[in-house]
């Protein structure tokens, strides 16, 4: 059996070449289902490691290395790679006792291609984009995924079109999306109601949709899980802590896991934790009532990765949730921008979305939902560079309603020796 695509509630399924991206028949998300007796013939931690520093493609890519799990059938010359993936996990011991527990790894998506996670997806939404013929793909965006659309589609050598919000875009991703040449359109709306305008313009006009509604998407995405557990050489962290906006990643996240479980290549599941923003944070809400419902929020945080009330892959999060027994937290903006400076000042550094991870593992730790013995990874989404403005506003504390707790100001002189050192001398106890 090939793949196919199969609805998560009904079970019904179709091709995996028809362009479809919820059920006929229920409404429900769909799956890109592998054929798992295929998949233990075939699949092994030794077969993953022998890729492991090729110099050829497709297996020099991160994602593609996993290429029985992401799209075992498609022909290696149609695959649209830049190539992505191969992010450093890094044992941070400081960031570690500054949130509680005895070892914490950050796995740094930021230093995907295009400087986010979306790369991941974007390159198996892009190869089945080329393997179904299409010539231009579109997605609406808060910014990554915009820029990643734009490049993997310039690569593909298709047109790649952009809907944005008009207002609250980080300079650093919409630069990106224009640079790489993509058709952007920039509307007075919000990304829930741009992401319904991309679909129906695109069934008018027959457009491929590359938003996380997109299963080859969460495919690509799986990749992060499985490459921090190859890190680990195979050993199970008792924590994964991750963002969640759209919730596509989280999503990829619970169904990596599982399907590791499922083959054998892990003995056990690590916990999932997600970690929304309070002024965007519709799927906490839902895990307050139990999952009863989805209760779509007007969006509003200065990490703009996460601005989303009305997340299109909330059924495949709660799915993901329930596999790994996991939580949901909150987090302010205040205690985004605090644990963004703690990561920068590792010289690491991240987007204002990603700092929900660490912040999110301190507030689990305080909660005793953590313990300190445990290790957790944690998942940083995005490149620093990403927000600039938000970096700069926080230091010389000018962004609206926050308080620097870990300022480090720029400092200001006049072209003179005594000036400097002023500055530069070190200053008695």
């Amino acid at each position: 059996m090939q793949s196919i695509l199969q609805c998560m509630d009904c079970s019904r399924q179709y091709p995996i070449d028809q362009i479809i991206y919820n059920c006929d028949a229920c409404g429900g998300l769909l799956d890109v289902t592998h054929d798992p007796d295929r998949l233990r013939e075939t699949v092994s931690r030794e077969l993953f490691d022998s890729r492991l520093g090729s110099l050829d493609a497709p297996y020099n890519s991160g994602v593609w290395r996993y290429k029985e799990m992401i799209n075992p059938d498609v022909a290696d010359d149609l695959i649209v790679s830049r190539p992505e993936g191969n992010t450093n996990l890094y044992n941070t011991p400081r960031l570690a006792q500054w949130a509680g527990v005895k070892k914490l790894y950050l796995k740094h998506e930021g230093e995907n291609p295009t400087g986010s996670f979306k790369d991941r997806g974007m390159t198996g939404g892009v190869t089945q984009a080329r393997v179904l013929g299409v010539s231009r793909v579109a997605c609406a965006s808060t910014g990554n995924t915009s820029a990643s659309l734009a490049a993997y589609a310039a690569w593909a050598g298709i047109e790649g079109i952009v809907f944005f919000q008009n207002k609250q875009i980080a300079l650093g991703k919409l630069a990106q999306a224009i640079a790489y040449g993509a058709t952007g359109i920039q509307i007075d709306a919000d990304f829930d109601r741009n992401l319904e305008l991309v679909r129906e313009v695109a069934e008018a006009l027959d457009i491929y949709v590359l938003n996380s509604v997109n299963p080859f998407r969460l495919e690509g995405q799986k990749s992060i899980v499985i490459e921090i557990i190859q890190q680990l050489r195979w050993q199970v962290p008792d924590w994964i802590v991750c963002p969640g906006g759209n919730l596509g990643n989280s999503s990829a996240f619970g169904k990596a896991l599982h399907e590791l479980y499922e083959l054998g290549l892990i003995d056990r599941l690590p916990r999932l934790a997600i970690i929304q923003a309070e002024g965007a944070n519709p799927l906490y809400q839902s895990y307050q009532h139990g999952f009863d419902a989805l209760r779509p929020v007007h969006a509003e945080t200065i990490a703009t990765a996460i601005k989303i009330g009305n997340p299109v892959s909330y059924a495949k999060a709660v799915r993901a949730l329930r596999w790994t027994n996991g939580v949901v937290e909150q987090v302010s903006d205040q205690e985004i921008m605090d644990a963004k400076a703690m990561i920068d000042r590792q010289g690491i550094g991240c987007e204002p979305a990603s700092a929900c991870s660490l912040m999110g593992v301190q507030k689990l730790v305080s909660k005793g939902i953590i313990k300190p013995h445990e290790t957790v990874v944690g998942v940083l989404t995005g490149h620093v560079l990403k927000d600039a403005d938000a970096v700069i506003g926080y230091h010389q504390n000018t962004l609206d309603g926050i308080q620097a707790a870990y300022p480090n100001r720029l400092h200001q002189s006049t072209a003179d020796i005594q000036s400097l050192r002023t500055i530069l001398e070190p200053q008695p106890a």
